[in-house]
């Protein structure tokens, strides 16, 4: 099933653009009021998307938000939302953050939304929540599912590489996210949807041999990219949870994010960050037989066997320019330390970190072991 077709299930128009602009965008917004929102950074491509909704809307207007990075914390939603007043539909000129951003807004003031994507970063491109910073801690809101989602490739291929390599992270992140679903089934008794976990396993296999592509820049492989992160959050709506796309990598990175926001500093690109966490489930799996057996530990031996080595990940990322280590990220080795043994706690979920720290395995040999191989 082609992602234009998948996408229309769930009520979503993803168009990629073509000679013509974006045909079934233009009509869905031909005579509204339409605000475009965009950072100090993505303000680049307004030019690329503003003459197509001035030619079809009734009126047009952009927001730039004053930050080159901006972050979706309380003073950022408010200026979104006090601009969408009056607004028939927001379309966010970016990636994550505007997205998320234009969602939230879209869902507190009934205004509906799209986004003219500028980067295939992340995943949440076609979620219907939005993680916001209130208070200076990470939460997660309902907010909508954006109404369009429109792809030019010839942007989305030339974003920075390092933001093509975290999308990449995000996707091969998946390969532990379902085995955690997997090996929780198997222990536990938790039901997997076999329909989210097959829509997401081939959306990841495509991607993962679409790489060299993605490498040369080919439009092809950008495609196959932007596929799987659409994919992503169709399969979590199709689960009725995050499971087929968040698992112990995805603990991991939020562990560091709270880190990160108690100090102040700037929070690196989640796909990188779960791209690091995703190693280290992969070691933590394809190191399962040396630990000491457990009851059903045949079968989930089994699910390990099937998983790519921990070196494979990481020589991917890092032809994308992406940290391959901890330590370049600027986080303490005891925070790491500490994340190996805690950040299972994030959320209930069995994944392996689960498997390890609730069997005693986290042992100090063990988590210095960890901080050798990843800090």
């Amino acid at each position: 099933m082609d992602i234009q077709t998948l996408s229309a299930r769930f009520g979503v128009n993803a168009e990629r653009r073509t000679d013509g602009g974006f045909p079934v965008f233009e009509n869905n917004i031909a005579g509204k009021r339409v605000l475009l929102v965009a950072d100090e950074t993505t303000a680049q491509f307004l030019p690329r998307i503003e003459g197509i909704v001035k030619a079809n809307a009734a009126a047009c207007t952009s927001l730039v938000l004053p930050s080159p990075e901006p972050v979706a914390d309380e003073e950022s939603v408010a200026l979104v939302a006090k601009n969408a007043q009056g607004q028939d539909y927001l379309l966010a000129v970016g990636a994550g953050t505007i997205n998320d951003l234009c969602k939230y807004a879209g869902f507190l003031t009934h205004t509906p939304s799209g986004v003219f994507a500028t980067a295939p970063s992340m995943d949440g491109f076609t979620s219907g929540v939005t993680p916001l910073i209130e208070k200076g801690f990470k939460i997660t809101r309902n907010a909508q599912t954006v109404s369009d989602i429109l792809m030019d490739f010839d942007v989305l291929r030339s974003a920075p590489r390092i933001m093509i390599g975290a999308g990449v992270g995000d996707i091969l992140a998946k390969y532990c996210c379902l085995t955690d679903w997997r090996i929780s089934s198997l222990l536990t008794g938790e039901k997997v949807n076999e329909e989210a976990y097959a829509l997401m396993l081939d959306a990841v296999r495509a991607c993962d041999a679409a790489v060299p592509q993605l490498l040369r820049g080919e439009a092809e492989g950008v495609e196959k990219l932007m596929d799987a992160l659409l994919i992503s959050g169709y399969a979590m709506v199709i689960a009725g949870n995050s499971r087929p796309a968040s698992g112990a990598e995805h603990h991991m990175s939020h562990f560091l994010e709270m880190d990160f926001l108690r100090r102040g500093e700037r929070i690196p690109l989640h796909g990188v960050k779960v791209g690091l966490g995703t190693m280290v489930s992969l070691y933590l799996y394809k190191t399962l037989s040396r630990r000491p057996v457990f009851p059903g530990c045949e079968a989930v031996y089994a699910e390990a066997e099937m998983l790519p080595a921990p070196v494979y990940v990481e020589n991917i990322l890092s032809q994308f320019g992406c940290p391959t280590r901890f330590s370049q990220l600027v986080v303490a080795r005891e925070t790491v330390k500490k994340m190996f043994s805690e950040a299972y706690k994030i959320r209930d979920r069995f994944t392996v970190l689960t498997l390890y720290c609730t069997n005693g395995w986290m042992t100090e040999e063990l988590l210095n072991e960890l901080l050798e191989r990843f800090y």
